[in-house]
């Protein structure tokens, strides 16, 4: 609050912070392709296939959620700051995801199948590690921050 605000001419992102995003997007994508070609390599259905790429995307953005609350802390130590905002819209997109894969109208709406406990684990893992890697950025700039001073 005590700074200027910044000149209309400004730019919202940097190239930094808009390369970073690109890269998680792109990393997410990869991960919704992996999770549609593995679907596809073990013979599912179109509808499990589906689903399978839903839930990876769905899972992948709400842990880039909680990567993307601090650039230079871990997703650990932000974890531990209050945001019910957060926890809300979290709290809000797997109550829906949820409803979709398992309330049967809008299962069949969207010709999603009901993952068990093995897929589900998968998709999940998978959301995870698509976006997990900004965590080793993360460290690498902590590391070079402490090694700086």
């Amino acid at each position: 609050m005590v700074q200027n605000p910044r000149p209309f001419t400004a730019t919202f992102f940097n190239w930094k912070e808009l390369t970073t995003s690109i890269f998680q997007g792109l990393f997410i994508t990869a991960g919704t392709f992996f999770a549609y070609q593995y679907a596809i390599i073990l013979g599912f259905d179109e509808a499990l296939t589906r689903t399978m790429v839903f839930t990876v995307f769905i899972t992948a953005n709400v842990f880039l959620t909680l990567v993307n609350r601090s650039i230079y802390y871990s997703i650990f130590t932000t974890l531990k700051y209050k945001n019910n905002m957060a926890l809300l819209l979290i709290g809000i997109t797997l109550s829906i995801t949820a409803s979709l894969l398992f309330f049967p109208p809008p299962t069949r709406f969207f010709n999603f199948e009901t993952l068990n406990l093995s897929r589900s684990t998968s998709c999940i893992y998978i959301g995870f590690i698509t976006v997990m890697w900004c965590e080793l950025v993360k460290i690498n700039t902590r590391y070079k921050a402490i090694n700086n001073h």
